[in-house]
């Protein structure tokens, strides 16, 4: 049996590393769907919908480090794809999106499911998004959308019609007005100026109370950013795809920011009551703070109404997340600017 398009695309994703791949199947996409059965050696996770595999792929480009590929067939299913890689897009994880198109010799006909998708996804995969025409086409296609996601870090897509997925793979020929491409990616390493690194050095120096804010781009950097801490005498917290880079039973991290709490009055909202050992916590987020801190005012706890709210004990401390009125808020932080 001659290699088909899509028996050359799942090969050629696997020589890029590919080892997974999120999608749900459709006829738009069956070709690549079976020569994914085929080949037997890229795994593949089925979700109950498109948009979940979308962010399936985005959650693995966060916590593998690879690209994440995600897959689905033509109309409906492109389209839903569109929410979980506006996910990737906006965290600068590397996505590939594979979708089905209708055949080419319908397209411009009003055919059934026939949409628009390089138009679709101009803005969430604008760094590359292109649909194949031909056979030949298709080597350099995938491996621009590969080698732009991860050098990029961005979301990219590849369009492929279903009748063309069945054809036989044909090399793009040596002639003029072909394009040539291979597999592989380095990527770069990338310093600072030392005059940039001295200026930063400096400000961190002459910080009399320094905190630190990490993300995912010290992932990988735990020891680093543990010397600079202890040198400074410094606080972190996490933010939310920093989560992973140091322990929060360190003493001087303070845990993952990402909560909010609003600052208004709702009076049609139930009053928080609080049992024996919980507290108030500032209008600001999660924080935490010593348990023998003393309670706030009886009529603070009687103006603030509940939304979400927890106490956790960890390591003497408690928490507790409320929303307060515009008027408690100066009172509440003064009470807890002792902290600070």
């Amino acid at each position: 049996m001659a290699q088909t398009v899509g028996d050359f695309l799942v090969q050629r994703l696997h020589e890029w590393g590919v080892t997974r791949i999120y999608g749900y199947p459709g006829d738009g996409i069956n070709g690549v769907f079976g020569a994914l059965q085929r080949f037997g050696k890229i795994q593949f996770i089925q979700a109950r919908h498109e948009e979940m595999a979308a962010f399936m792929a985005s959650a693995h480009a966060k916590f593998t480090g690879e690209l994440g590929v995600c897959i689905a067939t033509s109309g409906p299913g492109a389209t839903h794809l569109v929410t979980g890689l506006y996910d990737a897009r906006l965290d600068h994880m590397p996505v590939l999106a594979i979708v089905g198109q209708q055949a080419r010799g319908a397209l411009g006909g009003h055919y059934q499911q026939e949409v628009d998708l390089a138009s679709l996804f101009k803005d969430v995969a604008g760094t590359f998004v292109e649909q194949a025409s031909v056979p030949s086409q298709v080597r350099h296609l995938l491996d621009r959308a590969v080698r732009s996601a991860v050098g990029e870090r961005r979301v990219t897509a590849l369009i492929l019609p279903n009748d063309l997925q069945e054809l036989p793979y044909q090399e793009p020929a040596r002639a003029h007005g072909t394009v040539h491409s291979g597999v592989g990616y380095s990527k770069p390493r990338v310093l600072p100026y030392p005059p940039d690194l001295q200026r930063a050095a400096d400000v961190l120096n002459e910080g009399k109370k320094v905190a630190i804010l990490v993300g995912a781009g010290a992932l990988g950097a735990a020891d680093e950013v543990i010397q600079v801490a202890q040198l400074l005498g410094a606080g972190v917290a996490k933010a939310l795809l920093g989560k992973a880079v140091l322990p929060d039973d360190l003493p001087w991290v303070t845990g993952s920011i990402g909560a909010s709490f609003r600052l208004y009055l709702e009076s049609r909202r139930k009053p928080l009551h609080f049992s024996p050992g919980q507290r108030v916590l500032p209008p600001l987020g999660v924080a935490r703070f010593p348990a023998e801190l003393p309670m706030p005012p009886r009529s603070w706890v009687e103006r603030c109404y509940n939304v979400q709210h927890w106490t956790h004990m960890h390591r003497g401390g408690h928490f507790a997340a409320m929303e307060c009125p515009h008027a408690l808020a100066e009172d509440i932080r003064a009470f807890f600017r002792p902290l600070r």
